[in-house]
């Protein structure tokens, strides 16, 4: 079940907190804790907060802090895209998010407003946030101003875009639509969108379009003389008096806004006056332009009158003034109920809630993002916190990788070296290592090093292991880590970046062994794509597996994938596609397949089958159209390791894909191998892969 809707408009101005309001106030009838998030919004003033958030929050009573309920403001978000750390606010987002989910059955999530600065890039933004959250989206866009044809092409616009991403739309709104253009719209956009598409046409509210007096107090920091209860009142016409009295009441309309110099106690007087006559219409306020105050006579006679409108003063002149009201953009906020109880009565009258709440309740979300991947195996590295030792002291990858785990408060580690070229080595990086908090050992002095050696000893003498030689091989890093996690002196081991693969597993094989079920050990590699991540195997250990070791390397590749949140659809590589291909190799693919269905009938597994075939939709269906793996493949296997570590790197290098791993399957406890080309973020990645595979041993 889906936990979260993202709304996104096409356009500024959209309306869209008529369906923040209204989808709120179905979710709450639905479900028993609902949040609300917004992961980026308009600067704010010190001190203060945003409108819209403070509105939902209040309105709602949802426990959440202010704080909480946004991830970045768009100054802040500017400056990282210019300075490329898009992927910091992504991460940023994540995390804020993810907290929420936690705590909430479902979050509604709003989008950005297109206003000021940055409006280019906030459809792309919005696409990528909805992505990477993994949420299903609604979009909203407003028909003021625009044909229907440019409507249409607006909301299709939005719609392909989330689309292209592959991010689920549910459900397009077409709001501040004509009454009378109702149906007509509601009809084009059936025809222009997918029928599972649920298409919501809402009219043009003008209570909800016009500003109150509160809005042109704020926007034109004017100063309340009178009225301030009633500043809620709305403004649906505004006019100048300058005229003489007599002229100027034909001019008053409904909820009128007179806006007159502060001297001009006879507009003042005789507007106050229409006000309480059944003859004229009433008036919402009355703006006192030039920072002139009546005199305090004409003050007095205000003072004693039985109803009261609200009276400001503000500076600058009367045309200046009243340009700067036509330009003001009505909002909601916290204490104007009428107008939030006029949005949530109007989306119920118009929207279909029992179809909108069912798609959004049962709506299943599918695959998972590289920021979420990532995001995720943090976390769960945090709630079952485990103890890596890394071998390769002397290296200043090691080291710096150390220092930033420890800065993530991630896992415990132990690094193998000396303690005192690892303290120079911290000086001449320039970084900052706790060494109160990571334990530092020289084999040799080990306390452990002769029980080490004994019990190395009696598990290889039946090899011609001599004590002498268990004794020597202790000094080797990679045996003494090993033999730690051996020992349960710590939780896994991670090496490789200054020794080969055979260094670092040898030891592994030699007596932390295979699992029971298990004969072959085999590596995964998770490749973050743009949108999605895949898992490879066997990419690092077996040159040429057989059909057998092939099959397991599958189910063992298939059950990590699932222990790290993918569901497994297993494509079993070769050079053709189902049963036309001829040769030993595709033959042993086609068995090894075979065998799998016969050991897992519970795997989705398709074999042989292309690279292309495998991944991509549209080939996929053409060749196989009744495959359930063509074309959506998580989990890739290929039939050599020729095949599949050329693969990978070319797909690593070619999309700028983020590979992490390798991570060593089929060991009775993690050991895991770097390559010695790594990086720090790749230390980092397989560090977190390796307390994640202790917490399951």
């Amino acid at each position: 079940m889906s936990k979260a809707i993202y709304i996104a408009t096409s356009d500024h101005n959209s309306g869209k907190s008529i369906i923040t309001l209204g989808l709120m106030s179905i979710l709450i009838g639905k479900t028993a804790k609902v949040g609300y998030f917004r992961p980026i919004i308009e600067d704010f003033v010190d001190g203060e907060v945003d409108n819209h958030i403070e509105t939902v929050l209040s309105y709602f009573n949802l426990d959440i802090h202010f704080e909480d309920a946004y991830a970045i403001t768009k100054s802040r978000l500017i400056k990282k895209k210019n300075k490329g750390k898009i992927g910091e606010v992504l991460d940023l987002i994540i995390e804020k998010y993810k907290k929420l989910e936690e705590r909430f059955d479902f979050v509604l999530v709003e989008g950005t407003s297109f206003t000021g600065e940055g409006t280019s890039i906030e459809l792309d933004l919005n696409v990528l946030i909805a992505k990477n959250l993994g949420i299903p989206t609604i979009i909203v866009g407003s028909g003021v101003g625009k044909t229907l044809e440019e409507l249409l092409d607006s909301l299709y616009l939005v719609y392909d875009s989330f689309k292209l991403k592959e991010v689920e739309v549910l459900s397009v709104f077409a709001n501040k639509v004509q009454p009378e253009n109702i149906e007509l719209v509601t009809n084009s956009l059936q025809k222009t969108l997918p029928s599972n598409v649920l298409i919501n046409t809402i009219p043009l509210i003008s209570s909800l379009n016009n500003p109150t007096m509160q809005e042109i107090v704020n926007e034109l920091n004017a100063k309340v003389l009178f009225g301030e209860n009633y500043l809620n009142n709305e403004i649906g016409h505004y006019s100048v008096g300058a005229m003489q009295l007599h002229n100027y009441l034909v001019h008053l309309h409904d909820n009128a806004l007179v806006i007159t110099p502060g001297d001009r106690s006879d507009i003042i007087l005789g507007a106050l006056q229409a006000n309480e006559s059944a003859n004229y219409p009433t008036i919402s306020g009355i703006i006192l332009t030039g920072n002139i105050v009546p005199e305090e006579s004409i003050l007095k006679l205000i003072e004693g009158l039985s109803a009261i409108v609200p009276i400001i003063a503000v500076d600058g002149g009367t045309y200046h003034i009243t340009n700067k009201i036509g330009s003001i953009k009505s909002e909601i906020y916290a204490n104007n109920t009428h107008k939030i109880e006029t949005s949530i009565t109007t989306f119920e009258k118009y929207v279909d809630n029992d179809a909108l709440s069912e798609r959004l309740i049962t709506f299943q979300a599918e695959g998972m993002t590289p920021k979420m991947f990532q995001y995720n195996m943090v976390k769960r590295a945090k709630q079952h916190r485990k103890h890596i030792v890394l071998p390769e002291g002397n290296d200043d990858r090691i080291i710096t990788a150390a220092a930033r785990l420890l800065d993530m408060d991630v896992v415990d580690i132990s690094i193998i070296g000396d303690k005192k070229q690892i303290e120079n080595k911290v000086v001449e990086l320039g970084i900052t290592l706790d060494f109160s908090k990571v334990n530092i050992i020289n084999p040799i002095e080990s306390e452990f090093y002769e029980d080490y050696a004994n019990t190395y000893y009696e598990l290889r003498k039946a090899k011609n292991v001599s004590i002498t030689m268990a004794r020597d091989l202790m000094e080797d890093v990679s045996y003494f880590g090993t033999m730690m996690v051996y020992k349960g002196h710590a939780d896994g081991m991670v090496s490789g970046a200054a020794h080969t693969t055979q260094h670092t597993i040898l030891p592994a094989l030699q007596f932390i062994k295979t699992k029971p079920n298990s004969s072959v050990v085999s590596s995964v590699f998770f490749m973050c794509l743009e949108d999605r991540v895949s898992v490879f195997g066997d990419c690092a250990i077996n040159p040429n597996p057989t059909a057998e070791q092939l099959a397991e390397i599958a189910i063992s590749s298939a059950e990590s994938s699932l222990a790290f949140g993918i569901e497994p659809k297993i494509a079993m590589l070769s050079y053709s596609s189902g049963s036309s291909g001829k040769g030993d190799e595709v033959d042993k693919v086609r068995t090894a397949t075979a065998i799998v269905k016969e050991k897992r009938p519970d795997l989705k597994i398709e074999g042989p089958i292309q690279y292309d075939a495998a991944v991509d939709l549209s080939v996929g269906k053409s060749k196989m159209p009744d495959s359930e793996v063509a074309g959506q493949a998580s989990v890739l296997i290929f039939p050599d390791l020729n095949t599949g570590n050329n693969t990978y790197k070319a797909v690593q290098r070619e999309t700028g894909a983020l590979a992490i791993g390798p991570m060593l399957q089929g060991l009775n406890k993690p050991v895991n191998d770097l390559s010695r080309g790594c990086t720090v973020d790749d230390i980092i990645n397989t560090v977190v892969i390796t307390a994640i595979q202790a917490q399951g041993m």
